[in-house]
């Protein structure tokens, strides 16, 4: 397990190790001691999943104290296109967005502090991100930014949007809790 520093203060990408062999595929995401290592949060709370179809956006998510939450997340099948916003007023990279292409060929999972928005693009059919939280999901706190308004080009278009999440408030009008 390696672990990378990005741009946007607190992001990083996991480098999982992979164990291939005749009976398939083994990958680690989680170990205490490494995480406590590199001074990660380990107290996650909640654990899930998603299976989205090609040319779905799925974002962009967050929670609002005192129920915001490090989320880890990582690719279980697929294809996507990877989508983190950095929502934290006195950050240098406020207003900023980071990107990577995950794949199930290159293991890597996404550690997205607390104040960044998640989102991302399902380039294939049957893509199936899973996350886990340090906070337990809460309708009254869950919050999101409009996907097509802080400058992201998702390079589709005519994607496949949830009602909920076109109904986001716009990154211009968001007033930051963070």
């Amino acid at each position: 397990m390696e672990i990378e520093s990005t741009f946007i203060d607190g992001l990083k990408l996991i480098h999982l190790d992979k164990f291939e062999d005749e009976r398939g595929t083994f990958l680690k995401v989680f170990n205490l001691d490494i995480f406590n290592e590199k001074r990660l949060e380990t107290d996650f709370r909640e654990s899930y999943f998603s299976i989205s179809n090609k040319n779905v956006i799925r974002g962009m998510h967050f929670q609002i104290p005192p129920a915001e939450h490090t989320k880890l997340v990582y690719l279980n099948h697929g294809n996507v296109l990877d989508v983190i916003l950095d929502i934290r007023r006195a950050s240098k990279t406020f207003g900023q967005y980071f990107t990577i292409l995950l794949d199930s060929t290159n293991p890597i999972m996404m550690y997205i502090p607390i104040g960044c928005a998640h989102g991302f693009l399902s380039k294939e059919d049957n893509s199936i991100v899973s996350y886990i939280q340090s906070s337990v999901y809460d309708k009254d706190y869950d919050e999101g930014i409009l996907w097509n308004s802080f400058g992201m080009e998702w390079g589709i278009e005519s994607p496949i949007i949830s009602k909920r999440d076109k109904s986001f408030i716009p990154f211009e009008t968001f007033d930051t809790p963070f």
